[in-house]
């Protein structure tokens, strides 16, 4: 027979059970939407956000883009925050217009480019502000310049420029043009040097909790 002292008891554990998961919930959405404390190492941000190892390494081995090579992408397109947009252009200096494309999320993917991908990968429900989608995007886009432009999987500087002129926009050299972007691609590629030799230092640890959900 229960009483209601029980009965009280039980609901008050039940309670604090149900606050606890939501708290722990939050805390985990909050987790995966704030940007790493640290982008300049790969094992810190992957320490740090475990969950995204995991998600790059499938990346990885989806597309053949080397994990390094996206994560630098991506450092580069939004430092890695899940919200990041291009800002806003400016009407008589003074007034916030318009801004200047439909990128958005972690791999600052554009609209058009982004239901592409949906529609050729099968992933209609992927989202630009989710870490897991986005760094599969970079890996399809990096696999599509790799298979059009003939562009090696670790070259970091030339996928990048793929990446920001598109493919078609690449193999018409218009990049020559924009020496700004060209010095960006250098530094993405050099990030890209780096956080390999810096990954090598950490996978081994990484793999060991690969598995983990979180």
């Amino acid at each position: 027979m229960v009483t209601s002292r029980n009965h009280g008891m039980f609901t008050k554990v039940f309670t604090m059970r149900m606050v606890l998961g939501i708290l722990l919930t939050m805390a985990l959405a909050s987790c995966a939407t704030t940007p790493p404390s640290s982008v300049d190492n790969i094992c810190s941000i992957f320490k740090e956000k475990s969950g995204w190892y995991k998600q790059a390494k499938s990346a990885e081995s989806k597309w053949h883009s080397p994990i390094p090579v996206m994560m630098s992408i991506m450092d580069q397109e939004s430092s890695f925050h899940s919200k990041a947009k291009p800002p806003r252009t400016r009407i008589l200096w003074i007034f916030p217009g318009p801004r200047p494309s439909s990128s958005f999320g972690y791999s600052q993917a554009k609209k058009e480019a982004w239901q592409t991908y949906k529609r050729d990968t099968g992933h209609g429900g992927a989202d630009r502000d989710d870490f897991d989608d986005a760094i599969d995007f970079v890996g399809w886009y990096n696999n599509q310049s790799n298979r059009q432009n003939r562009i090696a999987n670790t070259d970091a500087y030339n996928l990048y420029l793929a990446y920001h002129e598109g493919q078609g926009g690449f193999e018409k050299h218009s990049y020559k043009k924009n020496k700004p972007l060209m010095a960006i691609a250098k530094g993405v590629a050099v990030r890209a040097t780096r956080y390999d030799k810096q990954l090598a230092g950490c996978r081994k640890e990484l793999e060991r909790h690969w598995w983990w959900p979180f």
